[in-house]
């Protein structure tokens, strides 16, 4: 191929796959902050991941998966390569002996695939509703939430190796699994493309007991109904109350990761009375807390104010740089490890 062909020529020639150059990354994720990226590569067929990694390397660009943005920050200085959005569509559900097999291509609306789930009273995922994102971002950091995370249902993932441009099916064996990553962020970080999410689901609900702020909701409404679709309203709720819509108010979501303790932490947190919960992967403190007793609650910080009702969530008021964000962080990570001697990690991942 002749190398001074125009880039955006050599991608345009398939009609499907939509291309733009010079993208805010501002306006394509929810925090919105981050300077230029080269390219956006929409995707909705697998041979289109082909060729969009086969220019990338042509032209000697790097490459970033992106999802629907809310999980991801961008940088001041933007991005000098391609990023890959997946557009592919489509859900299938099956009856198998085990229960429901439910599998949803990755660019699929992660809270819509809930919301079918819920609506055929299947249950493991219901109290992810409201997560924002598309499908096949949600293994990636084995998103959680209310008691429960994607692991637990998840069957295997269909993705595009991108080193060596084949389809491949990975188990959830495979993938690692544990709180808020997998092989797909850890030691595998950029090497696959998500292309289908299969679950394995089952009629029926929850067990008791439900994740506290579930107990407390359903208390205080006098509400009974437990079904996947009683625990998605449930949860909708309490996120509605809690969380700011990323489309109404820029967020990235939960910004700090819960701090997990070996024994020696967990029995000095306990000396000194600190909170610490039995979580699936061990014991931990919940990061909000720590913010809030910090002092930060409610704080505007650089242009970004700590949300007042969930402490692990920021806000973007008024701050356009990446370095205002790097500014409030080290105040927030700073101010905890001064109180408490725990240091707070980012959960967002960073474009680059």
């Amino acid at each position: 191929m002749n190398r001074n062909l125009c880039p955006i020529h050599f991608l345009l020639y398939n009609i499907n796959m939509r291309t733009t150059e010079k993208v805010l990354i501002s306006s394509i994720t929810t925090m919105r902050i981050g300077g230029v990226a080269k390219y956006v590569v929409e995707v909705e067929q697998p041979n289109e991941v082909v060729e969009a990694v086969e220019f990338a390397e042509f032209y000697r660009l790097p490459i970033f998966i992106l999802g629907g943005g809310a999980n991801t920050i961008g940088r001041d200085e933007g991005f000098n390569g391609v990023i890959l959005i997946n557009r592919m569509r489509g859900v299938t559900l099956t009856e198998v002996p085990e229960g429901f097999r439910l599998k949803a291509m990755g660019g699929e609306v992660w809270d819509e695939i809930v919301r079918v789930a819920c609506e055929r009273g299947l249950t493991g995922i219901e109290a992810l509703s409201k997560i924002p994102g598309l499908t096949g971002a949600a293994p990636v950091q084995n998103i959680g939430a209310y008691g429960q995370e994607i692991a637990d249902t998840l069957e295997s993932i269909e993705v595009l190796d991108l080193a060596t441009k084949t389809l491949k099916t990975l188990k959830k064996e495979d993938l690692g699994f544990s709180y808020r990553k997998s092989l797909l962020n850890t030691t595998a970080r950029g090497r696959y493309f998500v292309i289908s999410v299969t679950l394995l689901l089952k009629k029926g609900q929850m067990s008791k007991p439900f994740y506290n702020s579930i107990e407390t909701y359903a208390a205080d409404k006098g509400l009974s109904d437990f079904s996947p679709m009683g625990i998605r309203e449930i949860v909708s709720a309490i996120r509605a109350d809690k969380l700011p819509d990323p489309k109404f108010k820029a967020s990235a979501g939960s910004f700090f990761k819960n701090v997990y303790l070996s024994e020696e932490e967990t029995e000095k947190a306990k000396d000194k009375g600190l909170p610490v919960y039995e979580g699936k992967d061990g014991r931990k403190i919940n990061a909000g807390w720590l913010i809030e007793k910090a002092g930060f609650s409610g704080k505007v910080l650089h242009g970004f104010r700590v949300n007042e009702k969930a402490a692990l969530v920021l806000i973007n008021e008024s701050a356009t740089t990446y370095a205002e964000l790097a500014a409030a962080r080290a105040e927030i990570v700073g101010g905890v490890y001064d109180k408490f001697g725990f240091w707070l990690e980012q959960e967002p991942v960073e474009i680059a």
